[in-house]
């Protein structure tokens, strides 16, 4: 298989310089392992908790383990979480940065008595599937330029059908090597059928497990709009609350993720509800059964698979910077809206529209207008994002680009 570079690499090297404990989490097949092998290289030891042997020995007594370990990469931590606590302790008596990275296919952080445990000790990467400046080797400007007001200069453009291919295949490094639709999202297929017989089990208890694929099948359904655990539940017989609680069993499986809403005391009557947003293009493409012949034939079913896709290129981008960069989405009550809200460290905004269309009109940029009316000099530029080949200005701040400028240099 090849290997590509993965940018999030300099940064977990530098945590493990000055932290004791590093983790690495993410989705299942999206590269931790990989990462993580590469990283221990000859110097720390390799304990997957994948091995039956190794995982009963985490489970009946964690510290015995942890006891024999001086360097290791421990991946999959998330089966055995009684093994967190005998890392604090471990770290606790041996304080040296770098004791542990530790990879996780959930996410730890939503179970308190383990985040409490590592805190102050822990620092925490996420590795999401992989993206397109990684596909092509090239470190992406993107957000240092839309903060600085402008728009990357050199861009490749993908567009048409080879921009549709492009969303419909994901990041998953194992479904790249395949080379026909079909076989790939076989692969997905396989990959949510292996992860809701197994993985969900070391995240919580389910007494009806047998609802996740058809609420996974529901919330793909509605990607891209707004989260409303009644209607969802309704659909396939589940009540708000248990609708609400599994539907957060599959985000700590980063399978998708309920995107927060951006608000200011300067606008009223804004919409504080979530949108559910998948965290790779082309699951989100295999669960909805939608390939490039089917938005060939019926364009608009392109336009929430494309926004999932652009909104996992934001937040890998926001992965890599250097200060963080928060993503949010915009809609009031009037029916203004915007995908993704961009705030950096400094309150600087950057708004974000996606169009699937080759052509832009003056009206596609009213929720920006109304964004940027909000933010005043804070906000920096907003952009709408399309199937064309160039980028066009519509005044001043203002501009619909394509997509290409997230991995363009």
């Amino acid at each position: 298989m090849k290997l590509f570079p993965r940018f999030l690499e300099r940064s977990i090297r530098d945590a493990l310089q000055d932290t004791r404990v590093v983790l690495l989490s993410g989705p299942r097949q999206s590269g931790k392992t990989t990462l993580a092998r590469r990283l221990a290289g000859n110097t720390m030891r390799f304990v997957s908790l994948d091995d039956p042997t190794t995982l009963d020995a985490a489970r009946s007594d964690p510290l015995a383990l942890v006891r024999d370990l001086d360097r290791a990469v421990v991946d999959e931590v998330q089966r055995a979480p009684a093994l967190i606590l005998a890392i604090k302790r471990s770290v606790d008596d041996d304080p040296r940065p770098g004791r542990f990275l530790l990879t996780g296919s959930a996410n730890l952080m939503a179970l308190p008595r383990l985040a409490d445990s590592l805190a102050g000790r822990m620092a925490i990467t996420r590795l999401l599937p992989l993206a397109q400046a990684e596909l092509r080797g090239d470190p992406p400007s993107f957000l240092d330029c839309v903060f600085t007001g402008q728009t990357p200069q050199d861009v490749k453009p993908v567009v048409a059908d080879h921009l549709v291919e492009t969303v419909i295949a994901g990041g998953y490094p194992e479904v790249l090597q395949r080379s026909s639709v079909v076989r790939r999202q076989a692969w997905h297929r396989s990959y949510v059928e292996a992860l809701l017989q197994r993985d969900l089990r070391d995240i919580r208890r389910i007494d009806r497990m047998a609802m996740m694929p058809r609420l996974l099948r529901a919330l793909a359904a509605c990607a891209g709009q707004l989260a409303n655990y009644s209607a969802l539940g309704k659909a396939i017989g589940l009540n708000h609350a248990t609708t609400r609680a599994y539907a957060s069993v599959l985000e700590n499986a980063f399978l998708l993720r309920m995107l927060p809403p951006w608000h200011t005391n300067m606008l009223k009557r804004i919409v504080k509800t979530p949108k559910i947003q998948f965290l790779d293009s082309g699951l989100l493409a295999a669960l909805r059964g939608i390939g490039p012949d089917h938005v060939r034939r019926q364009r608009s079913l392109f336009g929430p698979i494309l926004e999932s896709f652009v909104y996992a290129e934001l937040l890998k981008l926001a992965g890599w910077a250097d200060s963080p960069v928060t993503i949010s989405h915009y809609r009031d009550a009037a029916g203004n809206e915007v995908d993704f809200v961009l705030e950096n460290s400094r309150g600087e905004i950057v708004g974000i529209e996606v169009k699937a269309a080759a052509t832009v009109y003056n009206r596609d940029f009213s929720g920006l207008r109304r964004l940027a009316n909000a933010c005043g000099s804070s906000f920096k530029q907003g952009l709408v994002l399309c199937d064309h080949d160039e980028i066009i200005r519509f005044g001043d701040r203002f501009a619909a680009a394509p997509v290409s400028v997230l991995w363009s240099g």
